[in-house]
């Protein structure tokens, strides 16, 4: 009993430490524990779908492209609806949304052009309002000193539920098939997978309104100029937006032509997932803010490590290991990163008198430019090259690019503190 209570102390420790942070930062984090269930799903195996019923991965790279698209228009929209609408009720539209687009896609006699790239625009509808309204909401309860922790927990879950739920629900797909479930019918399968995922949605919308959380204040949000160390950001955000547009598409692709099928792409995720969840959880815990250009660098590394695995083996064994590196730098990437984007916000919005929201706007277009050249990229050389070139070799091109946002991020660190320190001495001395 005694070995029992030593066990459950530490875990009630760490509880007691989540309930010491203000309620509104809470009330968001487990609204997104909860939807961290669906992004998997839609991550992986949207794309997997689209692989199994056309065998095409150009028509996955459209799927993208259209889904890439639909985000800043959304976000725009975002912004004008926020002068009228509590953005509770557009978050949680936007989580509804996700599943909606499933169930389009699955209800789709034939898998074309027109349908896909239609499916694509209302996912990224859902990711234009979900995201849009989260930035803002993460930014807005939750200050430079405890955002290591908020995303540290954030991706901790995040990376569980990349582990756990790509296992089951390829377990439940690769069963359906092999022990005729639904009359072996793999299709029923997924559309059962959809309305799992509208549950998680409806959840995760009920959670977020147990809290009353503020709109923007200023209205306006479109902008052209803005200032040098906002400018600086964007660049990172391009370059962030170059890996997503392939980390979307090629993953899905490698595995289902190198490895095998969906059981192999949740089994693949599973393996080193839960060390890099607790490592994650004790860098947002125990990290600082000067910490977060170490873990930054280290991310990218591991990337560069993985795609090059990758080139120099392409077999099932270097799928492996660019999946296993991917894990980890994905959140890694992500916990040093958002901080950095919230703290550059803290600055330049406060500097330049703006809505915090206008440089959550115009950021994402930033990552959409970085996700375009990604996608083209990838379709031109699958195309006029070959799919084997681009699967090999782009993947590694585009991580050894990523290192240059080492020196540029940490100049962004110290420049962003030099800025704060010049305007804390402004306001002391007013």
């Amino acid at each position: 009993m005694g070995a029992i209570v030593k066990i459950l102390k530490k875990p009630m420790s760490e509880y007691q430490v989540f309930l010491s942070y203000p309620r509104d930062m809470r009330v968001l984090l487990i609204t997104n524990m909860i939807y961290a269930l669906v992004l998997p799903v839609i991550d992986i195996f949207v794309a997997a779908y689209i692989m199994r019923n056309s065998n095409d991965p150009t028509l996955v790279a459209i799927y993208q492209l259209a889904v890439y698209t639909g985000i800043p228009i959304t976000f725009m929209i975002n912004g004008f609806l926020l002068r009228k609408i509590r953005i509770s009720n557009l978050y949680s539209f936007g989580m509804l949304l996700s599943g909606a687009s499933m169930l389009f896609m699955m209800t789709l006699n034939e898998l074309n052009i027109f349908g896909v790239a239609l499916s694509g625009l209302i996912m990224g509808a859902s990711f234009g309002f979900f995201w849009a309204n989260r930035d803002f909401l993460a930014l807005d309860t939750t200050n430079d000193e405890n955002r290591n922790y908020y995303y540290g927990v954030e991706t901790f879950f995040y990376t569980i539920t990349s582990i756990v739920v790509p296992f089951i629900v390829g377990w439940f797909l690769i069963s359906s098939r092999q022990l005729g479930w639904f009359g072996g019918n793999i299709t029923t399968a997924y559309q059962l997978v959809t309305v799992g995922v509208f549950a998680f949605t409806i959840i995760s919308s009920l959670v977020i309104h147990t809290e009353k959380f503020r709109n923007p204040f200023q209205k306006k949000f479109v902008f052209i100029r803005f200032h040098e160390l906002w400018n600086k950001m964007l660049v990172l955000a391009g370059l962030k937006g170059l890996v997503q547009g392939y980390l979307v598409t090629a993953p899905a692709i490698l595995i289902m032509t190198l490895v095998g099928d969906e059981n192999s792409l949740g089994s693949i995720q599973s393996i080193s997932g839960i060390f890099t969840a607790i490592v994650l959880y004790l860098l947002g815990r125990f990290s600082k803010p000067r910490h977060r250009i170490y873990i930054f660098s280290v991310g990218l590394l591991l990337f560069v490590v993985g795609t090059l695995a990758n080139a120099v083996m392409f077999s099932a064994i270097g799928v492996v290991v660019f999946m296993l590196a991917k894990v980890l730098f994905q959140p890694l990437h992500d916990i040093a990163y958002f901080p950095i984007q919230m703290r550059v916000i803290d600055v330049v919005s406060k500097k330049e008198k703006r809505n915090e929201f206008a440089y959550i706007f115009n950021h994402e277009f930033g990552l959409y430019l970085g996700r375009i050249i990604g996608l083209v990229m990838f379709l031109l050389l699958a195309n006029y090259v070959s799919l084997v070139f681009a699967l090999k070799y782009s993947l590694l091109i585009v991580a050894v690019i990523q290192l240059v946002a080492i020196p540029i991020a940490k100049h962004i660190i110290q420049q962003a503190d030099k800025e704060a320190d010049v305007m804390s001495g402004d306001t002391q001395g007013a």
